[in-house]
């Protein structure tokens, strides 16, 4: 089974179809990806992308015994041809087509404009050659006895109606080929939409080929019913914006398509080039020249592969000591490699020998690198040992309280996951050592749905068997067994990523705490009106046989006809066209024509609405047309609302129990809702004839009636925006249900005002527009589903003793009488609630089937955990929370519940701020997708997987057999090697650096890596520091900066800009900031320059007081470096900054600490701020780097030039004088020298100028040989001048202009880096001509 998706509207997907269908090919047609930049086809253990590779494979592997071959061996040659010209129209497709043509400019429309005349008119010249055989109708025998639609394939023996009236049947030979599938499929668009009336006159032949094409079954099902163009001269300009593919429903135009069989018009000659190139005789004689031109190549070819050998023979001899020498090192080199595995694996177990809960033990002496399996041993059991994540209930400082957004319990998280939970943690950590009492609640979500579907999947699996063949409790006793044995995933998880939550107080959303709040809420709420029973429109997955909420629902554009599978149907089902049909009048005097992109709905039409002031239909007002399915009467409504009079023919069919639109139009006119669909999706007693059809099928049957009746009206292209279900990608079907349904806009108000008077911060404030959007246009919430797994609603209906079925009604169905219910927080409530409301009448009480939303329980989580709705001591101490964090994509469908139900239920807002972080997408961009093999699991970050082990992550779950084949080639793809080990504070790092990307996170997990092996300079950092600071180093309780060398106090002051930029960016949740400012820290300040340029300085002679204390100070200003540096890291990464600091001298007031995740944050430090430091490391600096561009432009690498800088600015002299060493240091100079005003360099010096006031000499006598640097310099500057005059040639060839644009733009790209490479090499050429003639 082959699987194909495209982009929406790509013409290479029929073309595919039409292929496969010829070849007996089976094919899925999964749902159009706006991700994808053109077709591809998956066959289990190839993946073919682009229309024409697509194309070959197909033909080349024929399905079908007996099929014709669409490319005949004899054939092959202009087949091929034809397959170019192909691809060339459909490119011209793409850009004069929508959802296509919007994104090309006028440039690419001009140049495809003239392939597509040019295609034309060598089609037109093929299609028009005399033939020695003349055609019959296709499908049938030419008179020369031959089957033109290829006998033995699918199709091949029905007739085509339609008499061709020209001499040749197809572009290739005598029957269908792969030339005419390519072309006719690319083509078919551009005559639809873009080639007018004058193009289809002047092509005339090539339009009745295309029709021919089209009669035969393999391309009338792929490219639908045939049209063309109605629009006059040559070709349609596309629109400039195309309208947005949302559903509207409006009228219909009655205009019929053009007739794809218009006979033959004359037409202008074809073009020279068009008919030399297909030409036969020259054709011929071409092929006889290129065949010898290929002979002489062969002959000259063997003679130089014969010499060759003779040469690798020769080399061969030569080289094998070589060889040996080369074995001896690899072994050596594997052998090094791999005892440092052992050391490092013996380094890890030494780590993880840790007793559970103990603190871990430091070896005296570091490890020679950073390995993240080493340091995050063994941190995390000590914390929670100690309960450190703990908040003290007698403290009196102020609380800072966040909630977990509960994962759902089905599985692992995600990368996504860790995203949100590496900031929680980062903000929680941060505040805990910012003095607050912080307390941060895990928990998990029971997922009603996916949970369900999960174990139902599973059941059938591994027992065959159903939740109904176990009945309800036994199967809900199979899904607690699951969540009992994987649940435990995700805490494991959150404990790998340094997740710092009070684990005493997880919850799980089904936990007795949390059901008793659901059952509380439901109660109240229905008791004070706020939940109610009523029949509406729900999203109804008709494979899950439940409604689900509108988050669990995947909008995709079709642009036009598109053919797609739909669970449960083994034919593709089409989508994307508007369908006409006509109601005919009741008294006989005409008909009314209506549209619909779902025919079968026709089945429960209960109106047909024209607009008000629309005089084609004031004399039908009040009237009735005749239903031809049911024969109801069906009146001709007024509604101006609905209808737009100027589109189509301003009437449209009502369909109030299954459109959202209809419905409220059903309301308005009181209109008879007729659900025509059960729970299965198939069609029910309203349907009449159609009764038990799936709705699918009857979509085809119901059209094939109104052709019947003589009411079909015809069908052409209509954008449209197709619901699925997230879980089961079945196409959501609004239905008309009685279910328990929530008024929200009283609570929406008040979540507005909250906003707007400050009492609820949303960070970012771009967000607000979208709260307020959505809360002000809100819908009534429906919140039953109709599941076993989850919080059973607690409403009870009420059945009089004695009643049958028909007086009762039945719950959940039409038949339900919505007064009878009651609820209660137990049986016993409800019955005492059900005696009130019917005293003195038996009755016995019926529990609702369905389960409330899952959004419902999630939407008490704030205030549930800690006990509502007890007067808890938890809840008086810890809520209204002081943030929530989480997704943008959540905000109105969890966000916004909690704050509406917080209100309701506790008439607080439940948090005080929102913070909304961006979502976490692919390196592509693309949404993360199990069936895309883009998802990541954020241990394997950590801990590194090979691309073996990330296939076998798809084993054993719920995707299918292609979707595992396509997810293993999306995994090949990203990842060849698999993912680098990164560790946990790699991951968090770059995630939190990341957040700066707005909207969406396009995560590189090679950004990752580069963090990890950050990671290793900060472990080198303290390694530095531990062999200097000396055995006997006290760390000190204050830090006088006045005492210190200059570096020391540029350092410390720029240690104290970090704070404070830190700490303001933690501030306004501005973690991007925070993440630079720390790493360039770091990075650029720290490590770069303070510990270079204190090297020298710890070699001082300790003898010599003033030298000694220079010493001193400097230690201590590096100990306040890094003990403030790991301090300001630690909310980030908290497991290497935990062990690294745990090896740091503590200074007096820390000694109290037991981990740095209790000491204080760093906060900045008045006496610490040295402007004049730093602006004179600045000039240093700025010098230093003059003079390693010096180094670089000369290629010195080892040598320790002179160094000379002339100032004429007196205060930069003294900042450089004051610096000369750590220049000297930086710069690697052997000295470094200030010359005197007027004092000039000495000769044999190069030469930068760093500004207007300072200018570097380098001296270069005796470092280089200016003679032997020229002459390497100019043979450099003769291969470049030859390499870019030779790519100057092929560009000036006449076939250049043929050649594909990548390759002229990387031809361009050669040139100018070449160019660019010549003008550094004349300009170095120069400067040792300079050096050379001064010395």
């Amino acid at each position: 089974m082959y699987t194909i998706q495209a982009p929406p509207g790509h013409p290479g997907q029929p073309a595919a179809l039409i292929a496969c269908a010829f070849v007996g090919q089976a094919v899925t047609i999964d749902a159009p990806d706006p991700d994808l930049t053109g077709p591809v086809l998956k066959t289990g253990d190839h993946t073919c992308h682009g229309t024409s590779e697509i194309l070959r494979y197909v033909a080349a592997h024929p399905a079908a015994e007996g099929a014709t071959p669409l490319v005949p061996e004899a054939l092959k040659g202009s087949i091929e041809k034809w397959l170019e010209v192909a691809a060339r129209c459909e490119a011209a497709a793409l850009a004069w087509v929508e959802p296509f043509a919007s994104k090309a400019d006028d440039a690419a429309r001009a140049s495809t404009r003239s392939d597509v005349t040019t295609a034309l008119e060598q089609a037109k010249l093929e299609l028009t050659k005399p033939s020695a055989f003349l055609v019959g109708s296709l499908g049938g025998e030419a008179r020369g006895g031959r089957d033109l639609t290829g006998g033995g394939r699918d199709g091949g023996g029905e007739q085509a109606k339609l008499e061709l009236t020209k001499p040749s049947a197809f572009l290739v030979g005598e029957v269908v080929t792969l030339a005419d599938v390519a072309l006719a499929a690319a083509l078919a668009p551009l005559f639809e939409g873009v080639l007018g009336k004058g193009a289809q006159a002047h092509f005339g032949p090539v339009v009745a080929w295309l029709a021919a094409c089209r009669a035969l079954p393999q391309f009338e099902k792929a490219l639908g019913a045939p049209s063309l163009s109605s629009a006059e001269g040559e070709w349609v300009e596309p629109s400039k914006k195309e309208a947005a593919g949302g559903k509207k429903k409006k009228g219909k135009g009655s205009a019929k398509e053009s007739d794809l069989s218009a006979p033959e018009t004359p037409a202008a000659p074809a073009s020279a080039a068009a008919a030399e190139e297909l030409d036969p005789e020259k054709a011929a004689k071409k092929a006889a020249k290129d065949a010898e031109k290929a002979a002489k190549l062969a002959k000259f070819a063997a003679k130089k592969a014969a010499e060759e050998a003779a040469k690798a023979a020769k080399d061969a001899e030569k080289a094998a000591g070589a060889e040996d020498k080369k074995a001896k090192e690899k072994a050596e080199a594997e052998a090094k490699k791999k005892a440092e595995a052992e050391e490092v694996a013996s380094l890890i177990a030494a780590a993880r020998s840790t007793p559970k809960g103990d603190k871990k033990e430091l070896p005296g002496a570091m490890y020679k690198a950073y390995h993240p399996a080493a340091v995050e041993a063994g941190w995390y059991e000590w914390w929670e040992q100690c309960g450190f994540f703990k908040p003290d209930p007698t403290s009196t400082k102020p609380p800072f309280v966040i909630v977990i957004p509960p994962p759902n319990v089905t599985g692992a998280l995600h990368i996504g996951h860790a995203l949100t939970n590496s900031i929680q943690d980062t903000i929680t950590r941060w505040r805990r050592m910012s003095g607050y009492n912080t307390v941060w609640v895990p928990g998990t979500d029971h997922a009603g749905i996916a949970t369900q579907t999960v174990v139902e999947k599973k059941l059938q699996r591994e027992r065959g068997v159903t939740r109904h063949d176990l009945g309800r409790d036994a199967f809900l006793g199979e899904v607690w067994q699951w969540v009992d044995q994987y649940g435990h995933r995700i805490h494991d998880q959150l404990r790998r990523l340094g997740s710092s939550v009070d684990w005493s107080r997880c919850v799980f959303t089904m936990d007795d705490k949390l059901s008793r709040a659901v059952k509380e809420a439901f109660v109240r709420m229905f008791e004070g009106g706020c939940i109610y029973r009523d029949n509406r429109l729900v999203n109804w997955c008709c494979r899950l046989k439940t409604a689900v909420s509108d988050i669990e629902v995947d909008y995709i554009d079709i642009p036009k006809r598109t053919l797609m599978n739909v669970p449960g149907y083994t034919e593709a089902v089409e989508f994307g066209v508007l369908t006409s049909f006509a109601y005919p009048l009741e008294d006989g005097s005409g008909e009314i024509v209506v549209a619909t992109t779902r025919p079968e709905t026709m089945l429960g039409d209960t109106a047909v609405a024209v607009h008000p002031e629309d005089p084609r239909y004031t004399a039908m007002h009040g009237k009735h047309v005749v239903h031809p399915v049911s024969g109801r009467k069906i009146p001709i409504i007024c509604d101006a609302e609905l209808v737009d009079m100027s589109f189509g023919t301003g009437a449209v069919k009502v369909t109030p129990a299954h459109d959202p639109n209809d419905f409220a139009t059903g309301k308005r006119h009181s209109l008879e809702f007729i659900n025509i669909f059960d729970d299965n999706g198939l069609i029910n007693a309203h349907g009449g004839p159609f009764e038990g059809q799936p709705r699918f099928k009857a979509r085809i049957t119901v059209v094939d009636f109104l052709k019947e009746k003589g009411l079909f009206r015809g069908t052409q292209d209509n954008p449209m925006r197709l619901g699925l279900c997230s879980r089961s990608k079945d196409v959501i079907e609004p239905v008309l249900k009685p279910q328990w349904w929530v008024d929200c806009k009283d609570m929406a108000a008040k979540s507005c005002q909250a906003v707007r008077d400050g009492t609820l911060e949303i960070i970012p404030k771009e967000f607000e527009a979208t709260w307020f959007r959505w809360l002000e246009n809100i819908r009534d919430w429906c919140i039953s589903r109709q599941l076993w797994w989850g919080h059973r609603i607690p409403a009870f209906y009420v059945i009089f003793e004695g009643e049958d079925d028909k007086a009762s009604g039945s719950p959940g169905m039409p038949s339900e009488d919505m007064g009878r219910w009651v609820t209660g927080r137990t049986e016993e409530e409800a019955r005492a609630n059900a005696e009130k409301k019917y005293p003195g009448k038996a009755f016995r009480l019926v529990q609702d089937e369905d389960v409330l939303d899952t959004w419902f329980s999630s939407g008490l989580f704030p205030f549930s955990v800690f006990g509502w709705p007890e007067a808890t001591v938890d809840l008086k101490a810890f809520y209204p929370t002081s943030l929530l964090e989480t997704g943008h994509d959540i905000l109105f469908f969890w966000v916004a519940r909690m704050v509406m139900m917080g209100f309701q239920l506790t008439g607080q807002v439940p948090f005080k701020q929102v913070y909304l972080h961006a979502m976490v997408r692919d390196a592509h961009g693309r949404k993360m997708s199990k069936s895309l093999g883009n998802v990541i699991d954020p241990l394997h970050v950590i801990e590194g997987i090979s691309l073996q082990g990330l296939h076998g992550t798809l084993e054993g779950g719920n995707l299918d057999p292609k979707e595992i084949e396509r997810a293993k080639s999306g995994q090949k793809a990203d990842f060849p090697d698999g993912i680098e080990e990164c560790g946990t504070d790699a991951l968090r790092f770059a995630l939190a650096a990341y957040t700066a990307q707005a909207r969406d996170i396009n995560l590189d997990i090679k950004r990752v890596v580069a963090y990890r092996h950050w990671c290793n300079k900060l472990w080198n950092a303290i390694k530095f520091a531990m062999m200097n600071l000396g055995d006997n180093f006290q760390a000190p309780a204050t830090l006088d900066p006045a005492a210190c060398p200059p570096a020391c106090r540029w350092i410390l002051s720029r240690l104290n800009s970090a704070v404070g930029a830190v700490v303001q960016a933690m501030e306004a949740y501005d973690f991007s900031t925070a993440t630079q400012r720390i790493y360039a820290l770091w990075q650029n300040e720290l490590c770069d320059v303070f510990i270079e340029v204190m090297k020298p300085v710890m070699a001082f002679d300790e003898s010599k007081p003033e030298l000694a204390a220079a010493k001193a100070r400097t230690r201590e200003a590096l100990w306040a470096c890094l003990d403030a540096g790991l301090r300001l890291l630690h909310p980030f990464m908290p497991f290497v900054t935990e062990e690294l600091w745990q090896r740091l001298p503590r200074a007096p007031d820390m000694v109290q600490y037991q981990s740095i995740m209790l000491t204080p944050y760093p906060a900045p430090v008045a006496s610490w701020d040295d402007p004049a430091a730093e602006c004179a490391m600045e000039t240093a600096l700025a010098a230093v780097g003059a003079a390693r561009k010096l180094r670089n432009d000369y290629g010195i690498t080892k040598q320790k030039p002179h160094l000379y800088i002339a100032v004429t600015d007196a205060d930069k002299a003294a900042q450089l004088q004051s610096l000369a060493l750590e220049v000297a240091t930086l710069s690697s100079s052997s000295a470094v020298t200030l010359l005197a005003a007027g004092e000039a360099a000495p000769l044999g010096c190069s030469v930068a100028i760093v500004d207007d006031s300072v200018t570097v000499h380098m001296l270069l006598k005796g470092i280089l040989d200016p003679a032997l640097e020229i002459a390497k310099l100019e043979k450099k500057m003769s291969e470049l001048e030859g390499r870019i005059e030779q790519l100057r040639k092929k560009q000036g060839t006449p076939a250049y202009e043929k050649t594909p644009d990548d390759v002229k733009a990387a031809d361009a790209d050669k040139i100018a880096k070449a160019e660019a490479e010549l003008a550094a090499a004349v300009a170095a050429a120069d400067a040792m001509k300079t050096l050379l003639a001064a010395s």
